[in-house]
């Protein structure tokens, strides 16, 4: 035994020690998780995962655990502050004014219009509008991405980018440190030497150690702007795993397309990321005159940023809202509470509720802590269908045969409360219909989940049952 340990074990007490030093970190930590009023399953399951990981789980907890950003929540108040007011006759119901009065207490942004609303199915269709629309910008392009790869499909829109840049467009890039990290200074180089603008939202950097990192506090959001006339968002990011003209087992998504009014709320949700990430003066946008449109929407967001959990919220009541349908798709299912027992309550009272999820996502981990659920509503009367083979990372939600919610948001806890997210609601027959169809169509290749189904113990219901305990933490 090395002279260093006969040392360390010569020192009287030394058990004694180390339990005491144990029991104060332990306390210590308790008190910093508690103090932070979340829900208490996610609370108890923090601080028995980290009881077990002395010192090691301060380190866990500093890095991942839940953080709040204060300071842009003031720049969102201050800057959300000049919207103009809503145009009135958007709402066709009393629930629909409601989920709208919810959506616009949590986040500031009031109903609006979209004059062209478009669903783009799957990276193919996205890709190719996009590059069209960029094509054709003449004064700026707003991007923000979670995940932008440097291959195929990121090199087209770069060097589209670049063309538009050397031509006098202002373009701005925002790109998420963690999601696009494989993208390195020397591929948006062209972009900047063009005139343009990059930035990293909550990059890691050696010289700030001593802050509390936001590593876990991702840009989920997709968004693109061009001269504040086209809007993109949704679910679809720049790699050539969503594009299915490139592979074959690319993910299954959905995009918008959107022109109109409310194309002004997404620019200014691109510009309140860019003034947090970049520490600039705020945005001077040049807004085109008002153009109302018929399909009501919406611009829903949420983030670390506010503890209302707008996206969630909305999700929750639309579902109890719902008279006669609720079909949800989601790659990621891992709900909360308050979401279980609005699907339940909702097949209880005799309403159509589907759930499509994929057969096996990118996430082993969160595909047992998903089906973990299915027995409760299966049980309930919901019909889950499992998409395969391949990914499914579409994210909406149709109630009745109006009321639609598309965007980037999951339906677990990660997209509710940690990561910045953004989706469209929209009150118009014509969009849910084709969204339904589209759900239909999908539903019909996709087996529904058996309540009868063969589950092993070792194989399934002890993995699920595992899965389960840490969801509060995915």
């Amino acid at each position: 035994m090395p002279a260093v340990w006969q040392d360390l074990l010569a020192i009287p007490h030394l058990g004694l020690y180390l339990t005491i030093g144990w029991a104060v970190y332990l306390v210590w930590l308790s008190l910093w998780i508690v103090l932070q009023k979340r829900e208490p399953v996610a609370t108890i399951s923090w601080l028995i995962s980290l009881a077990v990981l002395p010192y090691i789980g301060f380190l866990i907890y500093y890095f991942f655990g839940p953080q709040r950003i204060h300071r842009q929540r003031l720049r969102r108040v201050r800057a959300r502050a000049a919207l103009p007011p809503p145009p009135p006759g958007l709402t066709p119901s009393p629930e629909a004014i409601e989920l709208a009065k919810l959506s616009q207490a949590t986040t500031g942004l009031p109903p609006t219009t979209a004059t062209e609303a478009r669903l783009l199915i799957d990276g193919g269709a996205k890709y190719s509008a996009l590059l069209e629309d960029i094509a054709q910008a003449r004064e700026r392009i707003h991007l923000e991405y979670y995940i932008y790869q440097p291959d195929r499909t990121g090199t087209a829109l770069r060097d589209a980018l670049v063309e538009r840049a050397r031509a006098g467009v202002q373009v701005r890039l925002l790109l998420d440190a963690v999601g696009s990290g494989q993208t390195s200074n020397h591929f948006v180089r062209p972009l900047i030497e063009a005139g343009a603008e990059v930035a990293w939202f909550h990059p890691m950097k050696l010289r700030w150690f001593w802050r509390r990192p936001w590593l876990n506090l991702r840009t989920h959001r997709k968004i693109v702007v061009i001269d504040g006339r086209i809007g993109y968002t949704g679910g679809i990011n720049i790699t050539d795993e969503e594009d299915e003209r490139l592979r074959q087992d690319a993910y299954r998504d959905l995009h918008l397309r959107l022109e109109g009014d409310v194309v002004r709320e997404l620019e200014l949700v691109f510009a309140e990321d860019w003034c947090y990430a970049t520490g600039q003066p705020p945005l001077r946008l040049h807004h085109l005159a008002p153009q109302p449109g018929g399909i009501a929407s919406q611009v829903v967001t949420s983030g670390p940023d506010s503890s209302w959990e707008a996206i969630h919220r909305v999700h929750v009541g639309a579902i109890h809202a719902a008279r006669k349908r609720v079909w949800l798709v989601t790659p990621y299912f891992v709900p909360g509470e308050a979401a279980r027992m609005a699907l339940t309550s909702a097949a209880l009272g005799g309403l159509d509720v589907r759930l499509l999820v994929p057969k096996l996502s990118d996430s082993r981990l969160v595909t047992y802590a998903a089906r973990s659920y299915f027995d409760e509503l299966l049980d309930a009367g919901v019909k889950i269908h499992e998409y395969g083979p391949r990914m499914l990372h579409t994210k909406a939600l149709l109630c009745d045969d109006e009321f639609a919610i598309v965007g980037s948001a999951n339906f677990d806890h990660r997209s509710f409360r940690l990561n910045f997210e953004i989706s469209v609601m929209f009150y118009n027959a014509g969009l849910a219909g084709e969204l339904a169809a589209l759900i239909q169509e999908e539903c019909s290749r996709a087996p529904r989940v058996r309540a009868d189904r063969n589950r092993s113990l070792w194989r399934t219901r002890l993995p699920e049952a595992l899965a389960r305990l840490v969801s509060p933490l995915l």
